[in-house]
Formats: structure tokens, C-alpha cells, sequence
């Protein structure tokens, strides 16, 4: 019988596989049971045990850090059978944590509890194009702080946050490798500045694939598999495979904006020509019908761009049914490459559904036929708050697998 040989101690000293290492890893393990109950289900210690393969005192024990750090409480009395009630646990209603996210016209922050659920949230238009990245984070900042007070009045604690930008990023870095469309390029942000002295500081994500994951924790259909495209000003995209991110070696997969749909195009943001974001951005599709923001309220222009379509007005109508085709040839590309079948249209291409979805189809059927069936091109199950809560469950996962960081 051959043994195996001694752990190594580690940079600090200790052998990996030590008694802390497993009393974190049990956390993670107690709390991520907890977060698996449903809603309003409240576990019972004993449940937990079950759920978890632990001993029940161990449970216990591992419960009183988790109270301590006051990421779950306990509430009223769950029956089991025969015998004494045991004491409910839930996640903590008192903890929370910020989505935050930068757009070309629009800052946002929301307030999401533990369960994922959003409590507070507030948007503010802003052109953020081509505005360096200080003076629009300086403006985040103070729309946190105030959306962070406000929380704090219903006594509800922000733990940290995750902030979501249109455009390729380095978490690690904290630094935005390039997001054309509001001309940051090697931009390293001051996320502490964001959500001052809070435990889990702030964390970096790409705006597509943040709605993303906002897609897999929400849908009703439970879909594991799908590629998730966002209309913006620009146009983004995210794969899902087997209920995780597919996000490539360098973390960049997913660039559907940057599709080229038609080679003798316009220029794009990315210096490149003809990519789908030159027909189906929001941009495009207004000047085409003719309703350019032109430095004013760009929402205001998406709402007399709805009003034309429902006027059916040629020009409007004949704006949003390019976009479709070209979609329609950027998912054919797609669907070729990733061999996946299922996709989820967010943004603007949500809410243009009942003018895009007839060119849309027309053009998959066409460039790839036989890849998507109609009734696997669906509409977003969050809406605008995609980006948001995407951020900010990223921001819960990564607590529910390392509470440590707060019970310790």
C-alpha cells in the first residue's frame, strides 16, 4: 500500500486540507443548502443536515457562525414529523448587496437581498459617450451612496456590489480593456470609490454577460443552454452552456454586436465594418427610421420610434425589419459556430418583438435553417433589470461559496 505523502504547508505556513480550510468549506456548504431551500421554506438545522450529509452539531455550530455574521437569522417554527418543531433559517432580509451599471445613457443602482430580490432602484439618464471614466463614476458613486441611505433607512445593510459596463473587462484588474461606445479604452476604475468600506467591496462584470446569468437564475423554464442578446446603444451577448457562463479563454466570448452581417456596411465602435451593431443598435435603428436622438433624450426617441411602428409608418417599420434580418444572420453565425439552439432577446430587441420577430425568423430559417425552432427565440424573463441583478447575484454566489469573509 502505497501512502500518501505529506501535505505541504502553504505561503502562510498552513497545510492545505487544515481543520480552517474544512470549517470554511462546511460553510459554504451549510449556507449554499440554505439558499437552495425554496422561498418561505425556512430549514430546520436538522433539514440543513440532511440536505448537507453533516452531523447535526456540526450544523448547529456552523449555524452560529452564520448568525453571527448576520448573513441568515432564524424565524418561527418549521414542523418535522413527530418530536419538538425545529427553529426555521432563512437568509438575512437585513443583508443585501448592489447591482450597479454603466451605460451610453443611463447610470443605474438597485438594492438586491440575498434571495435576489430587488428592493430599491434608481435610474438616472446620462450621456456617458465618449465622457471620461472619473466624473461618470464620480456621478455613480453619489446615486449609490444615495440608493445605499435609503436601504439603510428600512434597515437593510449593503454587504458590496458588482458593476456591470458595456464592454470587455479584467475583474481582476478592475480595469475596462475596451468599451467603444463610451470610449474607454485600458481604463482602470476605482471600484472602492463606488461602495465605500463595505465587507465584499465591488466587483467588475461585462453588462452582457451579467443579464446573462440574470437569465439562468430567473427564467421559468429552467433553460441551461441558450445565447442571451442584449439591444443597447450597442449590442451585446452572452452564452450560457450546461447552466454556466461560456466565456472563452481570454473571457470574451459572446461579442454578438461584433458580428459582421454585412461587409460593405458602416463603420462600427470597434473600428471594424458591417458588424450587427451597425443595423440593430439602438443608434442604427433610429437613424434609419429617421428619429435620431441627436443629444437629446434617447428614450424619448425609442418612444416616438414605438409610437411610428404602431402608426405604421414606412420608414420606421422598414428600420426595425433590417435590424431583424440582421439579427436573424448574426444568430445563424452563431448557431454554426456554438451548436447551441436556444437564444433570449433582451434590450430593445425585447420590447421591438412584435415588429422584429417575423423578419427574425425569416432570416434564420434562411442562413440556418433548421438550427432554431420559433418557439426557442423567447423574450427576457427580467427586463431592464437584467444587467442589475446579474451583477449583483454574481456578487451572492460568490458570498454563499465564502462566507468566511464575513463570519470570520
Amino acid at each position: 500500500m502505497v501512502m500518501p505523502a505529506p501535505a505541504m504547508p502553504g505561503p502562510g505556513g498552513s497545510a492545505p486540507g487544515n481543520v480552517g480550510d474544512v470549517r470554511r468549506s462546511n460553510l459554504a456548504l451549510v449556507l449554499g443548502a440554505i439558499a437552495e431551500f425554496p422561498p418561505g421554506a425556512r430549514p430546520s438545522r436538522a433539514q440543513v443536515a440532511g440536505a448537507t450529509g453533516l452531523t447535526k452539531a456540526s450544523v448547529s455550530s456552523l449555524v452560529l457562525d452564520l448568525l453571527e455574521a448576520g448573513i441568515i437569522r432564524e424565524i418561527g417554527l418549521n414542523p418535522q414529523g413527530r418530536g419538538r418543531p425545529g427553529v426555521g433559517l432563512e437568509l438575512s432580509p437585513a443583508r443585501a448587496v448592489m447591482g450597479m451599471e454603466v451605460n451610453v445613457d443611463y447610470i443605474s443602482a438597485a438594492v438586491v437581498d440575498l434571495a435576489g430580490t430587488v428592493l430599491l432602484r434608481e435610474v438616472q439618464e446620462r450621456d456617458n459617450r465618449n465622457s471620461p471614466d472619473r466624473p461618470v463614476l464620480a456621478a455613480l458613486a453619489v446615486l449609490a451612496a444615495r440608493v445605499r441611505s435609503a436601504a439603510g433607512e428600512r434597515g437593510v445593510e449593503v454587504l458590496g456590489g458588482g458593476l456591470a459596463v458595456p464592454g470587455l473587462v479584467d475583474p481582476a484588474a478592475a480595469r475596462v480593456l475596451a468599451a467603444p461606445n463610451l470610449g474607454w479604452i485600458d481604463v482602470d476604475l476605482d471600484l472602492d470609490a463606488l461602495l465605500p468600506e463595505t465587507a465584499l467591496g465591488v466587483a467588475l462584470f461585462n453588462e452582457a454577460d451579467a443579464a446573462a446569468l440574470a437569465e439562468l437564475r430567473h427564467r421559468p423554464d429552467g433553460a441551461s443552454n441558450f445565447l442571451f442578446v442584449s439591444g443597447e446603444v450597442g449590442v451585446g451577448g452572452g452564452i450560457v452552456i450546461g447552466s454556466e457562463l461560456f466565456t472563452g479563454p481570454g473571457g470574451h466570448a459572446g461579442e454578438v454586436g461584433h458580428i459582421v452581417v454585412d461587409p460593405d456596411g458602416g463603420r462600427c465602435s470597434c473600428g471594424g465594418t458591417g458588424c450587427l451593431e451597425t443595423a440593430a443598435g439602438q443608434d442604427a435603428i433610429l437613424s434609419a427610421a429617421g428619429l435620431a436622438a441627436d443629444g437629446g433624450s434617447r428614450s424619448a426617441a425609442m418612444a416616438a420610434l414605438l409610437r411610428a411602428l404602431e402608426a405604421a409608418e414606412p420608414g420606421a417599420v422598414a428600420a426595425v425589419e433590417h435590424a431583424g434580418r440582421c439579427l436573424g444572420i448574426a444568430l445563424a453565425s452563431t448557431a454554426r459556430v456554438v451548436d447551441i439552439d436556444s437564444v433570449v432577446l433582451g434590450g430593445h430587441f425585447a420590447v421591438l418583438d412584435p415588429w422584429l420577430r417575423e423578419p427574425l425568423l425569416e432570416s434564420v430559417k434562411t442562413y440556418a435553417p433548421g438550427k432554431y425552432a420559433p418557439e426557442a427565440i423567447t423574450m427576457s424573463a427580467v427586463g431592464e433589470y437584467g444587467a442589475l441583478l446579474g451583477a449583483a447575484g454574481s456578487v451572492i454566489r460568490s458570498l454563499v461559496e465564502a462566507p468566511h469573509r464575513l463570519s470570520a
